[in-house]
């Protein structure tokens, strides 16, 4: 059996009038993402985790933001994409471990939402995936409240 691990980063900026999509959720906040897609940078962190995981690039390269056929795509659309290009290559997922940094808003008591969201898409029981969030004590980007930032880490093995 090979198994193989991937890391994944993404940020993006927040601005008032937008929508703040996390984990294939929507949190009401009075701020939310500036993207080309829904900004779910989350789940745009777990898809470059899985992509790195399996030697096949990065999400910009698979859907670049120039293309309008991403224009404010789902980003649960997108992360299920990305699973089944991983799928063909033989791989499932064996766990996925994230870090959500936002100063606000407070996002704990969303996590079961979050991870029994991102479960389905990937074919696995919660208890596979981990996510935390937390705040930079008001320093920097995320503590200023400009933007969002995640890292993800999956394990995939191969299944044949």
């Amino acid at each position: 059996m090979k198994i193989r691990i991937g890391q994944g980063y993404d940020v993006h900026q927040l601005a008032v009038g937008e929508e703040l999509w996390l984990g294939g959720i929507l949190i009401p906040h009075e701020k939310g993402t500036v993207a080309h897609s829904d900004g779910d940078v989350l789940l745009h962190a777990i898809c470059d985790a899985l992509l790195g995981a399996a030697g096949m690039r990065d999400i910009g390269f698979h859907f670049p933001d120039t293309d309008s056929a991403y224009k404010n795509i789902d980003s649960k659309k997108l992360l299920a994409l990305v699973y089944g290009m991983i799928r063909v290559r033989g791989y499932n997922l064996v766990n996925l471990d994230a870090t959500i940094a936002a100063q606000r808003p407070k996002l704990k008591d969303r996590i079961p939402e979050m991870e029994a969201v991102i479960a389905a898409i990937l074919e696995c029981s919660q208890d596979d995936i981990n996510i935390k969030a937390t705040t930079t004590e008001k320093l920097g980007f995320e503590g200023r409240e400009e933007g969002i930032s995640v890292q993800a880490v999956v394990l995939i093995r191969n299944v044949e």
